[in-house]
């Protein structure tokens, strides 16, 4: 199972998301630290899940990384979030 397909597993089972994006960035940091060349080690995610509720950006933060600790053991070397409350990204979307 590749790195994107294991994140998107355990973030669906534990927060339920409304709206999931995991983009892997690694061919952008080519020759940069923490690329090995292997892929699938830079990623930028948006979580949209009522779960954040009355949690502050840090403790949202904080639940994806206790979330992905082995990834981030194994090889993502950085994770980009975007964490949202159904009605934070509803009206973030109105003020496009």
């Amino acid at each position: 199972m590749q790195i994107a397909d294991r994140m998107r597993r355990k973030i669906e089972e534990a927060l339920a998301p409304a709206q999931l994006e995991i983009i892997d960035d690694s061919h952008r940091h080519a020759g940069h630290a923490g690329h090995d060349g292997r892929g699938e080690s830079h990623f930028r995610v948006l979580i949209v899940s009522d779960a954040f509720a009355g949690k502050s950006r840090v403790e949202r933060q904080r639940l994806v990384y206790d979330l992905l600790s082995a990834e981030l053991k194994d090889r993502v070397h950085a994770l980009s979030l975007t964490t949202l409350t159904l009605a934070e990204a509803e009206r973030a979307g109105a003020g496009r």
